[in-house]
């Protein structure tokens, strides 16, 4: 009986698999804007355990992969992001990683990346900016709605993983103040979550003061977070938006750098004081994430790390470590070895380099750009973990559509030359005598 009952549930998934493949592939616009949906307001630990635990999150952006069929130009970073996802595989063959390690790479990092690349052949970028910005916008404001009853309603939700639940559902306080964390299971997620997506705000074709408008919202929600990451990722995004974007005009460039300005002098002291009262915690905080790198001198080029619990070395306690390492690229390496790691640092650098080209930057561009300085303070944890790898894939995308236009004022190609000078214009005309 139990065998007959497992094959039904087994069957019935099955049919609303494809059941929903067959939907989302006819609507694409519904695909991203459900994909975006699950990704706000959807905890991490809801999902369903078949081997590992897969959460909402992952499924749905496999559901989402399964409904493209159209082709993308490979590009460089698709080469590294390959290679590390087959060192992944043989080191795992090999013994030489954990299953979770391998999963958390495939399904947080490898999946949401390929999303990004393929999601531009469903829907249009406007399309895509405008409900990025939207949802992240009603996420900000169902924070602050957190932030002032000191009520989550999403940590209410039970059901799926008890284990992730119980790390990621607690609330955190900081200077007598809950901090806001929304579906995102963590304050900082949220803040740097939202930091990302402030850069697809500011490039919509919004009027300047809709875009103001839910950029105070954004704005107001990432002070709420309490989160050193999420207000400077922030300033740097929007920042970068100002000098870079090629999409906002002057004027609207001069507002954004006005309404920061004034921004800033109503936060820096509001911050301040509530760091103030928060006192060690804050400050101790930040010397963990310094203390950190002593850990470096246990890495290896492949293959995790040895367990560091109780573990000392050169005089150095490492077991202090063990419970949480908050540097992703450092927890990364801890997880498959330096060399795979490297490999995920020229993806990062393909992804951000353009910004410098004039006329190169783009917003997913931008956004991984004020990202990185909170890469060595923060781990890919929840859904940050894969709106960041998403946007990395999305970024690569917007990096070859550049590159097959003409760059606005650059100098045409050598066959653009060759076709001018052969052009019946630009060639003399003839004598009335004839050539000589």
């Amino acid at each position: 009986m139990g065998d007959t009952s497992t094959a039904l549930i087994a069957l019935g998934g099955l049919a609303a698999a494809v059941t929903a493949v067959l939907v989302l592939r006819a609507a694409p616009r519904v695909t991203v804007v459900v994909w975006l949906l699950v990704l706000c307001f959807v905890p991490i630990w809801v999902g369903v355990s078949v081997g590992p635990f897969w959460s909402a999150i992952t499924l749905v952006t496999i559901l989402a992969i399964v409904t493209c069929s159209g082709s993308i130009e490979l590009s460089p970073a698709d080469g590294f992001m390959a290679a590390f996802f087959v060192l992944v595989i043989a080191q795992y063959a090999l013994g030489m990683t954990s299953l979770a390690g391998a999963v958390s790479a495939v399904t947080e990092w490898l999946i949401p990346y390929l999303w990004g690349r393929l999601v531009l052949t469903r829907v249009s970028q406007e399309f895509l900016f405008r409900a990025i910005a939207v949802i992240a916008g009603a996420a900000a404001a169902l924070a602050l709605v957190e932030a002032f009853t000191g009520t989550n309603l999403f940590a209410l939700v039970t059901f799926g993983s008890d284990s992730l639940a119980s790390v990621w559902a607690p609330l955190q306080p900081r200077g007598g103040l809950i901090r806001a964390e929304g579906a995102f299971g963590h304050s900082i997620a949220l803040g740097a979550s939202l930091s990302l997506a402030t850069a697809f705000l500011l490039a919509t074709k919004w009027r300047i003061l809709v875009k103001l408008a839910l950029l105070v919202v954004i704005a107001a929600a990432i002070v709420m977070t309490l989160s050193r990451i999420g207000l400077v990722t922030f300033v740097i995004t929007v920042a970068l938006s100002v000098l870079v974007l090629p999409a906002l005009s002057r004027g609207a460039r001069l507002l954004t750098a006005a309404a920061g300005i004034v921004a800033a002098a109503v936060i820096v002291p509001f911050i301040g004081r509530v760091f103030l009262e928060a006192g060690t915690e804050a400050g101790g905080s930040a010397d963990y994430r310094l203390d950190l790198f002593s850990v470096l001198q246990v890495l290896r080029p492949v293959g995790a790390a040895p367990d560091i619990t109780g573990l000392t070395v050169n005089g150095d306690y490492l077991g202090s470590f063990a419970r949480s390492i908050d540097n992703a690229l450092l927890v990364t390496a801890m997880r498959v070895g330096w060399a795979p790691t490297l490999l995920l640092i020229v993806v990062l650098l393909c992804t951000i380099l353009p910004i410098v080209r004039r006329g190169g930057a783009n917003a997913a561009s931008i956004a991984i750009a004020a990202q990185i300085p909170g890469l060595f303070a923060v781990a890919f944890i929840t859904q940050y973990s894969t709106f960041f790898w998403f946007t990395v894939g999305l970024a690569v995308s917007l990096n070859m559509a550049a590159r097959r236009q003409p760059e606005p004022g650059g100098i045409p190609q050598a066959s653009h030359f060759a076709e001018r000078l052969t052009s019946p214009a630009l060639l003399p005309a003839p004598t009335r005598g004839g050539s000589r």
